[in-house]
């Protein structure tokens, strides 16, 4: 505010500025690990709508289960889940995330 005679005096401030980590989840979604390729360790990031029954899992191409990352209830909003591949060979993984009815698969390299 500046005064009749000059002055100037803040009442207040306010930032405009948008943050990434409060945003609001609106769809179901698997993302991309990163980073892929990896060695030996990476993250997979998921966006629940709802509190859901969650399952996380880690396949070889010949479509056998590796790794089981989640199976219980996660509550709605993003989620991130570290997975750790030096127990594997080098090669392609499919991770599956399900999270009632949605489904949704990802390929993901692990190169040593």
């Amino acid at each position: 505010v500046i005064s009749v005679n000059g002055e100037r005096e803040v009442l207040a401030t306010e930032s405009a500025t948008p943050r990434s980590g409060n945003s609001l989840v609106t769809e179901f979604a698997l993302h991309q690990n990163y980073p892929n390729p990896f060695n030996p360790e990476t993250s997979i990031r998921f966006d629940l709508v709802e509190n859901s029954l969650v399952t996380l899992t880690v396949y070889n191409v010949a479509g056998q289960e590796v790794a089981t990352l989640v199976n219980g209830n996660l509550n709605a909003g993003s989620h991130t889940v570290n997975f750790d591949g030096a127990n594997l060979t080098s090669g392609v993984y499919l991770y599956r995330l399900t999270a009632g009815e949605f489904t949704s698969t990802k390929k993901m390299v692990l190169m040593k």
